[in-house]
């Protein structure tokens, strides 16, 4: 993720994005990597913008459940910011999960130039506002 390329997307399995990131730490230590954990979370803070937690729900159904970016680096502890939320508001007559995605009210994430440079911030305001407004 860090060769200069621009752009990479991959998964791993945990329950939360802060779980997510404290993995990938692991994964990079069991690659036989000696490297101390503040380097280690440097180079994930450097390669990592945003974590989409997907979720199986109780009815089976999978959702996406967070959006969180990785803010950066505090001391040694990686600062995350959640974005969007999944709110799960109840079931209908078959049992299927209701819900919504809810904004936390970060107005821009931090990724938010990315997405102009990318000719997306049109998308992301739009995703955002119904989010919001859900």
């Amino acid at each position: 993720m860090n060769t200069g390329h621009d752009g990479s997307m991959g998964t791993l399995h945990a329950n939360t994005p802060r779980e997510a990131l404290s993995r990938l730490e692991s994964m990079i230590t069991m690659g036989g990597f000696s490297l101390p954990p503040k380097t280690i979370r440097e180079i994930i803070v450097a390669a990592v913008d945003v974590v989409i937690q997907a979720a199986r729900l109780r009815d089976g159904s999978r959702r996406i459940t967070q959006i969180t970016e990785v803010m950066g680096l505090e001391g040694e502890t990686i600062i995350t910011q959640d974005i969007l939320l999944y709110e799960i508001q109840g079931e209908d007559q078959n049992g299927r999960i209701i819900g919504r995605h809810k904004a936390t009210g970060v107005g821009r994430p931090r990724f938010w130039e990315r997405a102009r440079y990318f000719g997306l911030e049109k998308e992301l305001a739009q995703a955002l506002d119904e989010a919001e407004n859900a």
